[in-house]
């Protein structure tokens, strides 16, 4: 068996050990290994839907996930930023509804507020029809209404997840923080990750990315060096109060995220395959970098 053999069914049982939903980088420094075991100690549910039937289908040897990048220089064309530090108005929520982002950029490709929230109400009612019908019981994921939307965006089919859709990621505070990434296929929710709790710990930094990540910005590994371009990624995360700015890279183009009540959100569209993951900085409010991720060692570099 070949080292590239290997190194495949290495991370075929690296995967199949974890949620089918959540993809997870490959083994990474001790901070990271010490931050998630915290993290996984909260009550997570990831559902796929039809995804996890077609990871179950997939012969050793055939799938991988994680792995170091070749090397090879990142290269895109100038993403569209998601929008500027400076808000926007974005449309009015309906009483019934969800909160809208705080900007009118964090809505891309053209879906509206309404859109998201017919999404994210689908959402909500898959994770209760699944629990109905033998699912794992999760935390009340409560009403749209108490939800705030952060982002919104289509969602790029990939041979683990065939067919485009789009992607609504809404958040709550309360009775504890909740986030939750909809995948919508043909007006259906087709999948669904949930995070209840914060993932920030004592020893966070002050720009803290989503545990859950990957699927905003990255295709399946099988699709590896042969992404489906363009390629609209989304990139989300937690701030502390004493982050002003926070500046999101990627495939060599940066743009500045949105901060949203805690969050930052960036996205942006590739053009072509990339090889390393979204670089972040964040800045205080003179100005000074007070983060930056290449130097986070708990952070993954490469995709």
């Amino acid at each position: 068996m070949s080292e590239e053999e290997r190194d495949f069914e290495e991370r075929l049982r690296e995967l199949l050990s974890e949620d089918a939903y959540t993809i997870r980088p490959s083994p990474v420094p001790y901070p990271r290994i010490r931050r998630q075991g915290v993290v996984e100690r909260r009550r997570r549910v990831a559902v796929t839907g039809a995804a996890l039937v077609a990871l179950a289908a997939v012969p050793v040897g055939a799938f991988a996930v994680g792995g170091a990048g070749t090397g090879t220089a990142d290269t895109a064309t100038t993403p569209t930023a998601s929008a500027s530090a400076t808000p926007a108005p974005t449309p009015s929520p309906t009483p019934s509804g969800p909160a809208g982002p705080a900007t009118a950029g964090q809505l891309r490709d053209g879906i509206t507020l309404e859109q998201a929230a017919s999404g994210l109400d689908k959402c909500l009612a898959y994770d209760r029809d699944r629990v109905a019908h033998g699912g794992t019981a999760s935390s009340d994921l409560g009403k749209p209404d108490e939800y705030r939307i952060i982002l919104a965006l289509n969602s790029t089919g990939d041979l683990n997840s065939p067919g485009d859709g789009i992607f609504v990621v809404a958040v709550k505070e309360e009775p504890q923080e909740t986030r939750l990434v909809c995948n919508i296929k043909g007006g259906e929710a087709s999948g669904l990750g949930i995070s209840v709790g914060s993932d920030r710990q004592p020893d966070s930094p002050p720009v803290l990315a989503d545990t859950n990540n990957n699927k905003l910005y990255q295709q399946s590994f099988m699709d590896k060096g042969n992404w489906k371009l363009p390629f609209g990624w989304g990139f989300i995360g937690t701030v502390e109060p004493s982050v002003a700015k926070v500046t999101v890279s990627y495939g060599g183009a940066s743009s500045e995220a949105v901060l949203d009540h805690g969050w930052f959100v960036a996205s942006g569209t590739l053009t072509e395959q990339v090889t390393r993951n979204p670089h972040i900085k964040g800045y205080d409010k003179t100005g000074r970098l007070i983060y930056d991720s290449a130097e986070d060692t708990s952070y993954q570099q490469v995709q």
